[in-house]
C-alpha cells in the first residue's frame, strides 16, 4: 500500500533538528531552559553554522525522510504549486483547443472535460468511418 507524504509526515516523531528550526524561525524565542537563543551563556559560544548542523542531521536519514524533509519546507511547497498551477492552465488550454475542433449543437455549448474526450473519440471515429467510405 502506497501512502502519500503528507500521511507519513504525519506519523513520524519530530526530530531535535525539526523542534530547533521552528524556533529559530521565529528569529529567538526561549528554549526549553528558558534561556535565549544562545543560551545560558550569553550567546558568547556559538555551535555549527545553520547548514552544517543541516547536513550533519541528514546524513543518517534515508533517502526516502531527506526528501520528506526537504518537500515539507516552505519555499518547496510555493515552487510546487506554482508548478502545478502552471502545469493546470497549460491543460485548460489544451482542452480549450480541442473543443473548437469539435461540432457540437448549439456551437458555445459549455462541456465538461470528460464530455469533451468522449466527443473527440465519437469525431475521430466518425472521421475514419467517412475516410473509409
Amino acid at each position: 500500500m502506497m501512502l502519500n507524504s503528507d500521511t507519513m509526515e504525519l506519523d513520524l516523531p519530530p526530530t531535535h533538528s525539526e523542534t530547533e528550526s521552528g524556533f529559530s524561525d521565529c528569529g529567538g524565542g526561549a528554549g526549553p531552559d528558558g534561556a535565549g537563543p544562545g543560551g545560558p551563556g550569553g550567546g558568547q559560544a556559538r555551535g555549527p553554522e545553520p547548514g552544517e548542523a543541516g547536513r550533519k542531521d541528514l546524513q543518517h536519514l534515508s533517502r526516502e525522510e531527506r526528501r520528506r524533509r526537504r518537500r515539507a519546507t516552505a519555499k518547496y511547497r510555493t515552487a510546487h504549486a506554482t508548478r502545478e498551477r502552471i502545469r493546470v492552465e497549460a491543460f485548460n488550454l489544451a482542452f480549450a483547443e480541442l473543443r473548437k475542433l469539435l461540432p457540437t449543437l448549439p456551437p458555445d455549448k459549455k462541456l465538461s472535460k470528460i464530455e469533451i474526450l468522449r466527443l473527440a473519440i465519437c469525431y475521430i471515429s466518425y472521421l475514419n468511418h467517412v475516410l473509409d467510405v
